[in-house]
């Protein structure tokens, strides 16, 4: 076998696999904590699996910045630049809340907090609560520097729009700004071909120490929580995802998935949405979905449409009431739906913001936090779902929002001729 035929997402699977092997390995079979802690886990995995998430995610902010302004200066009819952004933005909000309904409705028939049975009696702390107003107003930097920074990503798309809308305007004026910036856009385009080459590395390591280190005594008490997770997660994926995507632009799922299975691997493996950003980006080119769509929509979707994220807040709203036997009713659970949608949005893209994120929904809505400390034990294997959920939701949206506007090349798709990427 020529090892060199081998394509990028078989070489990100095999590693997958052989990372979830070597975990569990280690796990039931190697007793010695030098060699498994310190020496592999702490240090041989630790090392692989961050180092290759720190390259991606070192990009991802250059990226979109630079990708934005490009994708929108880029576009001669600005009226397509607003009604693109306006629909996609309709498409990510209707999605998030079908993943809560979805949610609520299956945790409230699987009852997975139900037999916890723990006394209701911890005082519920004060809390913030995330307004319309306050998520608007985050949208608008203070200091555009401090964005880029700090990797605040909607602040970003908006200056990278703004930007990108004045290079319009000023056209033939500002020909050497648009040169530098095109410039700028290709160069991260090229690191990322270059860091990928080593991504099987860093996804055996992530996968090996994920599954080495996980506590399984931790995981059995809360399983049908997961199980909850993953079964409405596997909804989205293999049910709804491909009925939109079917039904919008009249193509074969089936087709989509094997186009876009690196990326989904890499977010799973990952547990991050932020991190497979370009990898997202060079798929969705490679099956013909317009470059300039893709450049605005998806670093808008990984800020806007975390359906995965979605789902989790939902079930983990139901599985607190339901451990401490507090009944919701409709008015508390439409309530619910929009404390969801909004803390959905505005959650950040870092790791573990999702659990303090829950612990605020739980806050607003009155319920206790106190299982925030057992929900953070096992989030390691809950956020590899969501971001594969977060990812490929994403991706559907933007292919639709791409075949909407007729910059979704369907002979690309279908392999009558090849994508110039």
């Amino acid at each position: 076998m020529n090892l060199r035929k081998i394509s990028l997402g078989n070489w990100i699977l095999i590693a997958m696999v052989l990372g979830t092997l070597v975990g569990f390995f280690l796990n039931f079979y190697v007793d010695d904590p030098f060699i498994k802690n310190f020496i592999l886990m702490d240090n041989v995995f630790y090392l692989g699996g961050d180092l290759f998430i720190k390259l991606m995610k070192m990009l991802v902010v250059p990226l979109v910045f630079f990708s934005i302004i490009m994708s929108i200066a880029s576009i001669s009819d600005i009226r397509k630049l607003t009604t693109v952004g306006a629909r996609s933005i309709v498409f990510f909000i209707l999605t998030n809340i079908l993943s809560i309904v979805l949610a609520l409705i299956m945790a409230t028939i699987v009852q997975p907090g139900a037999g916890l049975n723990l006394p209701a009696s911890e005082t519920v702390p004060n809390s913030v609560n995330m307004t319309l107003t306050d998520t608007i107003l985050n949208i608008f930097p203070e200091n555009p520097v401090h964005a880029l920074i700090n990797g605040d990503m909607l602040p970003i798309i908006l200056f990278g729009v703004l930007i990108g809308y004045i290079l319009i305007k000023l056209k033939d004026q500002t020909s050497t700004v648009y040169s530098i910036f095109d410039e700028l856009n290709n160069i991260m385009m090229k690191l990322i071909n270059i860091i990928m080459k080593i991504a099987p590395i860093g996804i055996f390591c992530m996968m090996a120490r994920t599954f080495g280190s996980i506590g399984f005594e931790s995981i059995l008490p809360l399983t049908k929580l997961i199980g909850c997770i993953v079964l409405v997660i596997a909804i989205q994926i293999f049910v709804i995802y491909p009925i939109i995507f079917a039904i919008f632009t009249r193509a074969n799922p089936l087709k989509f998935y094997r186009k876009f299975l690196p990326a989904m691997f890499f977010a799973f493996s990952s547990a991050s949405s932020s991190a497979p950003i370009p990898l997202s980006i060079e798929k969705l080119d490679e099956m013909g979905v317009s470059h300039g769509i893709s450049l605005f929509t998806i670093p808008l979707g990984n800020s806007l449409n975390k359906n995965g994220s979605a789902v989790f807040f939902g079930v983990g709203l139901l599985f607190v009431a339901q451990a401490y036997g507090i009944d919701f009713g409709l008015i508390a659970l439409l309530t619910a739906i929009i404390v969801i949608l909004m803390s959905t949005i505005s959650s950040p893209a870092v790791p573990m913001a999702s659990v303090f994120t829950l612990s605020m929904i739980l806050s607003i809505v009155g319920l206790p936090i106190g299982l925030i400390d057992l929900i953070t034990g096992i989030y390691n294997v809950i956020g590899m779902f969501n971001a594969l959920s977060n990812i490929t939701g994403n991706a559907i949206c933007t292919s639709v929002v791409a075949h909407q506007y007729n910059s979704f090349d369907m002979d690309i798709f279908n392999d009558k001729k090849k994508a110039d990427v």
